[in-house]
Order: C-alpha cells, then sequence, then structure tokens
C-alpha cells in the first residue's frame, strides 16, 4: 500500500518548497521593471532585461545542474540551491546601479534554476510509477497557486509599501524554503548512484537527455504561445478597455487548473497523454480565439478558463512524459531538459513576438497563435503521440 501512496510527507514538503521559490519568482517578475526605472533610471530595454535575465539564468541553471545532480545528490543539490536562492536574495538590498541589479537577477535566477531543478527531480522519485502522471499534476499545482498569488501580492505590496520591505519578504521566503529542505528524506535508487561516470566530459547528452527532446519541443511551442498571453495581457486589455477583468485573468486561469488536475493527472495514468494532450491543444486554440474577440469581462475571463485548461493540464502532462520516456538514472537530467525548453519558450517568446506585434493588433496575435497550437498537433502526433501505448 505504500508503493502507491501519493501524499507523503517528502511529496507535500517538495511541493511546499517548489511553491515559495515560484512565487517569489512571480512576485517579483511585476516589479522588478518598474523598480529599475524608479530607483535607477533605468532605459525600458534595461528594465525589459532585468525581467528576462532572470528567466535566462534559470536556463541557464537548469542546464549544468542536471549534469551534476546525480554525482552531488538530490537532496544535496536542493540545500545548495535554496541556500544560495536566499544568500542572493540578499543582494537586492545594496543599491548600485543598474548593472549591478543585473547581475543580481542573473544570479537569483541562476539559483532558481538549481533549485527547482532538484525539486522537479525529487517529487518525480517519491511519486509512485503508477500515479506518476497524477502526482506530477498535484505537485504542478504548487507553480500554478504562484503564478496567481504572486503577482497579486507583488502588485498589492509595491502600491503600499518600499521595495525594500518587498525584497525582506522574498528573502524571508528563501529562508523559509532553505530551511524546510532539511526535513526531505529521499532515497535515490542504485541506479543513480552509479550513473556519475556516465556523465563525465562535455557531451551533449550530458546536459540534456535526449529521450525527452521530442516532447519537450512540443512544450517550447506551446510556452511560446503561452508567452504572448503572460506578457502582452495588460497591454491588450488597456487596448480593448478591460483593465480591471484583466487582472482577474490569471486568478480564474488557476483556478481551472486546480479543479481539473485531479482528473486529467488520473486521466493520464490510465488512459495515456494522448487523452489529456489532444483535447488540451483544441482547448488551448479555442481559449486563444476567444481572447482574441473578447469584448466584455466575462468573454475575457472564459478565455482564461479554457486556456488553462488547455495549456495547464498540458504542462504537467509534458513533464510526466519527459520523466517516464527515460530512465530513472538519467531522471534528473530529464526533469532539466523539460524545464529548459519550458523556460525558452516563456523567456524568449515575447522577444520573438515582439517582432510581429508593431504589424498587427493584440487580437489578430492572438487568433494568429490559436492556429500555431493547432498545427502543433500535428507535430505533437509525429513526435510522440503515435508512439503512445500505454502509460505504465
Amino acid at each position: 500500500m505504500n508503493e502507491t501512496k501519493l501524499w507523503t510527507k517528502d511529496f507535500i514538503i517538495t511541493s511546499t518548497i517548489n511553491f515559495l521559490l515560484t512565487s517569489v519568482f512571480y512576485l517579483l517578475v511585476v516589479i522588478v521593471a518598474v523598480y529599475a526605472k524608479t530607483e535607477f533610471h533605468a532605459t525600458t530595454s534595461q528594465a525589459g532585461l532585468a525581467t528576462g535575465i532572470f528567466i535566462i539564468a534559470t536556463l541557464i541553471g537548469r542546464l549544468f545542474i542536471g549534469r551534476g545532480i546525480n554525482s552531488i545528490g538530490y537532496k544535496r543539490t536542493l540545500l545548495i540551491g535554496t541556500c544560495l536562492f536566499a544568500l542572493s536574495s540578499f543582494l537586492y538590498f545594496i543599491q548600485l546601479n543598474i548593472w549591478f541589479f543585473l547581475v543580481v537577477r542573473f544570479l537569483h535566477g541562476l539559483t532558481l534554476g538549481i533549485a527547482g531543478t532538484a525539486t522537479g527531480t525529487i517529487v518525480a522519485q517519491v511519486i509512485p510509477n503508477s500515479r506518476k502522471g497524477e502526482g506530477i499534476g498535484y505537485y504542478s499545482m504548487s507553480s500554478t497557486l504562484a503564478t496567481a498569488i504572486g503577482p497579486f501580492i507583488g502588485l498589492l505590496l509595491s502600491q503600499h509599501v518600499s521595495f525594500l520591505i518587498v525584497f525582506g519578504l522574498c528573502t524571508l521566503l528563501g529562508i523559509i524554503a532553505f530551511i524546510t529542505s532539511f526535513f526531505i528524506q529521499v532515497t535515490e535508487p542504485e541506479e543513480v548512484k552509479k550513473a556519475e561516470k556516465d556523465v563525465k566530459g562535455f557531451k551533449l547528452s550530458n546536459f540534456i537527455e535526449p529521450k525527452a527532446i521530442p516532447i519537450s519541443f512540443i512544450m517550447i511551442i506551446a510556452a511560446l504561445c503561452y508567452s504572448g498571453v503572460l506578457s502582452f495581457m495588460n497591454f491588450y486589455a488597456q487596448e480593448i478597455g478591460l483593465v480591471e477583468a484583466s487582472s482577474f485573468f490569471f486568478f480564474v486561469y488557476s483556478i481551472a487548473i486546480l479543479c481539473s488536475r485531479p482528473f486529467s493527472g488520473r486521466l493520464l495514468d490510465v488512459k495515456g497523454p494522448n487523452y489529456v494532450m489532444y483535447p488540451a491543444f483544441i482547448l488551448f486554440s479555442i481559449g486563444l480565439i476567444v481572447l482574441s474577440a473578447a469584448h466584455n469581462s466575462f468573454v475575457l475571463l472564459f478565455s482564461g478558463v479554457l486556456i488553462g485548461l488547455g495549456y495547464g493540464n498540458m504542462q504537467s502532462c509534458i513533464q510526466a512524459v519527459a520523466v517516464k520516456v527515460t530512465t530513472i538514472h538519467r531522471m534528473g537530467l530529464a526533469t532539466s531538459t523539460f524545464f529548459i525548453f519550458l523556460d525558452a519558450g516563456l523567456g524568449f517568446g515575447p522577444y520573438l513576438l515582439g517582432f510581429i506585434e508593431p504589424y498587427t493588433t493584440y487580437s489578430q496575435l492572438y487568433f494568429s497563435l490559436s492556429f500555431v497550437v493547432l498545427a502543433t498537433v500535428i507535430l505533437y502526433f509525429f513526435l510522440h503521440g503515435r508512439k503512445v501505448k500505454n502509460f505504465q
């Protein structure tokens, strides 16, 4: 019975740590551009870089720690990552100039990449194999909650307290994550302990798990499409006069994911990824179409529900598949590979879409992205969907 138990102490603690780390990321992402302009009189491009450089650094951190997590150890990697995450948070209190601030943002993102890869690897290890899809779905809900709570707290505090108090809260959350990490007990499989000799040198396979690349490639396209929603929502809301309603968009998006994950995760384990992925593609695409046609608050928020049901469940499903298609001793690399592609889509997506935006409206942009999502269904079929027989 214990072999199939999902809600263990280690699972709950790991999910909590992930929630704390992700909350800090989303809390800061909504205020750093304003802070850079206010405190350092940064240009618009420099302020934007203050946001983007964090994601790029996270990607780099995942890339290199995925190679070394087996030799360092899962728990030790988590302790190192959370410790450095908390320490780098202190650097926000040193207010020198915009260039030092960018260095701080880079270091902070780097440590999140280390700690985040560790939590993803640990949770994949502690979840029973027969409930992998369901378990990763629940674990991903910790990130989903952070996407709603983090920005809300960040915007609320920035209106009532100084930026230094906000940085103090982020430092406190980092310290709590570090202390909580000591309470995790994870037993690494013998295959992992014997794997260190397989990752020597600078081969690409020592940094990225080849078996996880096909399904992760779907993730980078989906994340790129979603980055247009994440980055341009405020501008679009101003364009259509629904600024007040837009503040609830990501809230209903998160609620939709929270309500559907228990069912989609179980469906993934019982029926396989195709039963989740194909409906998710359709819902995500319809959600973007509805968003492009939003003319009142109800339509705007309804699109948030559809995008949450589509993209939100697609993300957890792809993560579960990335872990499932690889061997146990390369689970850390598979987790790292998934997040590298996810971060790349979210990080570089706004930059790439920014080249298109001047030639179209946001409504037209979202409508066009809906067809990109639909086209990705064909790519998914050839890269993974047609190969699926079972998920056990």
